[in-house]
Parts: C-alpha cells; structure tokens; sequence
C-alpha cells in the first residue's frame, strides 16, 4: 500500500503548475495565495487517488454465492463418504429445486452436509429454505461447518432430531422432500408426510434403484399406486432418486403449490 500511495503522489506531482492554478483559481478559496495551492495539489492528489481506492474496494468484494458454492463442491467432490449423495444425484437434487421453483424443503437424514448444501444452493435461487434432520451428534457438528465453508448456512434450518419423531410434528406444507434416512422407515416417512405436501409438490428418495431391498419396494409399490402421484426414477449415479410428484390433493391436503406466493 506505500508503493500504491507513493506512485500516486508522484503522478500528482507531475501536474504542471499551472494547470493547478487553471483548475482551481476560481474556487472560493482563491485568496488564500499559498494555502490555494496547497489545497489545489490535496484535491488533485484525492482525484488521483479515488479511481484507485474505488478499484481496490471493488477488488476486495467476497465472491458470488455461485462461485463459493461451486468452489467447495468441486473441491470436496470425492471426499464425501457413503452416508452421503453421489455429486451426480446432488446435482439432480439441485436441479429439480429450481426448476419446480420449490420454496418449503425438507430433507430426511443430513449425514454431513453433501446433499443439503446442494438443496441449499437451489433454495437460495428460489428465495426458499432447507429444514434438515439429522440423528447423530457427530454428523450434525460437521455438517455445520461445512454448511458455513460453502457459505448457505442462512438458507438451512438444521435439526438435531429423531426423524421418526420430528417429522410427525413438523407442520408443513412442503413442496420438496427429500428421503434418505433408514430405508426401512421410507414407508413410514412418505405416510407421515403425505397429507403436508402441497399439491404440485414432490417428494423425492434415494437409493430407489435397490430393488432388492424389501423396503425400497414396498415404499415404490405403495407410491407408485396412489392416484393422486406421478412417480419416475431419476437414475444419476445410479443409485436412483425417485421422485413422487402430488397431481391433486385429498380431503387433508387440498393447498396448491404455488410458486408465486
């Protein structure tokens, strides 16, 4: 920074004098003989000074939301462990948010952050917010952290909680939930929150394409029957993402998803 004001008091001082005196004779400061001069050198020297200050501070602005985002997924991109998403099926998570311009997410077993952060991302574009339940103490801490390091913790509501429990409490209406907690509670979960799902809303699961086990079948049978649902299954990485959409509502659930408001 001495260097910086340096150059810049010696580019002031290559003013010929009296384009100083041409600039500035007929402020009201005139009469002031020497003392005109040396305010006339001061506002050249701050002129000189304000382009740069003003760089510098633009310089100086934190990243967009988008790049910092960006930046630590890619960064983490293979250091995610198996209770987390795939980056290929968080991407479609993503996705998904922001095209169904969904405002009332929830997610079902945080782990540590992988799929959230990504949840968190969309809901920022579509002036929404995540609520996220998580079992385990250890997880919940990391995924603290890490919700920070990406820079979406304000777009994040994240519970320590038995989801078994808490779902059944939370009141709803969601427009985006997001499954990937016990497989053989999926049933259960999609039961509990059936009836808090606003009509145009979706409710999603992972680890759909495992048709071998018993749960993830009993729970795509029972979706897969109910009038009122569109289901399809997202393949991703591979694991597959069902994604159960509400086309009409029921006697309990007759609000319409309206992304508008």
């Amino acid at each position: 920074m001495d260097g910086f004001f340096r150059t810049v008091l010696r580019n002031a001082s290559d003013y010929p004098r009296g384009q100083h005196r041409r600039g500035f004779a007929r402020l009201p400061f005139r009469g002031l003989g020497r003392s005109s001069a040396r305010i006339s050198r001061l506002l050249l020297i701050l002129a000189g000074l304000l382009p740069a200050l003003i760089g510098q501070s633009a310089h100086a602005q934190p990243p967009s939301l988008d790049t910092k985002v960006a930046a630590f997924l890619e960064a983490h991109r293979n250091q995610w462990n198996a209770w987390n998403v795939p980056f290929e099926d968080g991407k479609i998570l993503h996705d998904l948010v922001r095209a169904g311009r969904f405002r009332n997410i929830l997610e079902i077993g945080t782990s540590t952050g992988h799929s959230t952060i990504w949840l968190a991302w969309a809901a920022a574009k579509t002036g929404g917010k995540v609520v996220t339940i998580e079992i385990d103490p250890g997880r919940h801490a990391v995924a603290l952290e890490n919700f920070k390091q990406a820079g979406v913790e304000a777009y994040i509501d994240a519970r320590l909680a038995d989801a078994h429990d808490l779902v059944k409490q939370l009141p709803g209406p969601f427009d985006f939930i997001f499954n990937d907690a016990d497989k053989e509670w999926y049933l259960n979960y999609f039961k509990d929150l059936d009836a808090k799902i606003a009509v145009g809303g979706c409710f999603t699961a992972h680890n759909t394409l495992r048709i071998y086990a018993k749960e993830v079948r009993d729970f795509l049978d029972y979706v897969r029957a109910k009038p009122n649902y569109r289901t399809r299954i997202e393949r991703g990485s591979g694991e597959g993402i069902s994604v159960s959409c509400k086309t009409r509502g029921t006697q309990e659930s007759s609000r319409r998803y309206n992304p508008a408001g």
